[in-house]
């Protein structure tokens, strides 16, 4: 009996939960908000410094969920992003820097894109298990989700609204609360989120490290481009 109320926790808590205090927590990023640029390159500015670097090696070992990446394996870049899906930093880097990033340097072999979860609370929790659930559409639909943040994330009643996003993504509604009462899928999920903060010293999203150096809250196009361009 106990499992079994652990396996509904999220599902239920996506009505139980206030918006007001997802948005609160959402990021828990106290960095700049840096607004995305436009522009498609590093138009000549300077790359950030790092705030940390950490190993390569311990970074890309094996967690508990398959790795979901945009790009080529053998790309000489890589990113690592710890995202949150109610944050709004990470949906302005989703919206507005990276289809820059991805055009410039992912399609073109330079960089690739590793994604990790890092959820702040139960609402972050049900969209990534719902990208996940969506198994080879996973970027498409963290893509959904972080376009339409506000009318899930501020609805009282997020559960509804999710379930809308999810029927157009092809989900019944068997299969998403079949995801949502799925307690592997969301034990994974918050091992992934532990793992960075335990090993990697992740606390706010988004989170970047590139190349193994880390880069922690908001980055434009132009500082990216920046980094990326550095390290080619």
């Amino acid at each position: 009996m106990t499992r079994l109320l652990q396996r509904r926790s999220v599902l239920a808590s996506l009505a139980a939960v206030p918006a007001a205090a997802v948005l609160l927590s959402a990021c828990s990023d106290s960095g700049t908000d840096a607004q995305a640029q436009t522009s498609s390159t590093s138009g000549g500015a300077s790359a950030p410094q790092p705030t940390g670097t950490v190993d390569m090696a311990d970074l890309l070992a094996e967690g508990a969920l398959p790795e979901q990446t945009l790009g080529e394996a053998d790309a000489p870049v890589t990113i690592v992003e710890y995202a949150s899906m109610t944050c709004g930093h990470c949906a302005n880097f989703h919206r507005n820097t990276l289809p820059a990033i991805k055009e410039n340097y992912i399609d073109t072999g330079k960089a690739r894109l590793i994604m990790r979860e890092f959820p702040f609370d139960p609402r972050a929790e049900a969209g990534f298990m719902l990208a996940r659930c969506s198994e080879d559409k996973y970027f498409s639909m963290v893509d959904v989700l972080f376009q339409q943040q506000a009318s899930w994330v501020q609805a009282e009643n997020a559960r509804e609204a999710l379930l809308q996003i999810a029927r157009l993504a092809g989900f019944s509604q068997e299969s998403f609360e079949a995801c949502l009462t799925n307690q592997q899928l969301l034990d994974d999920v918050r091992a992934v989120r532990q793992r960075g903060a335990d090993d990697f010293g992740v606390d706010a999203t988004p989170t970047f490290f590139i190349n193994g150096n880390k880069y922690s809250g908001a980055l434009t196009v132009a500082e990216m481009s920046a980094i990326i361009d550095g390290m080619l």
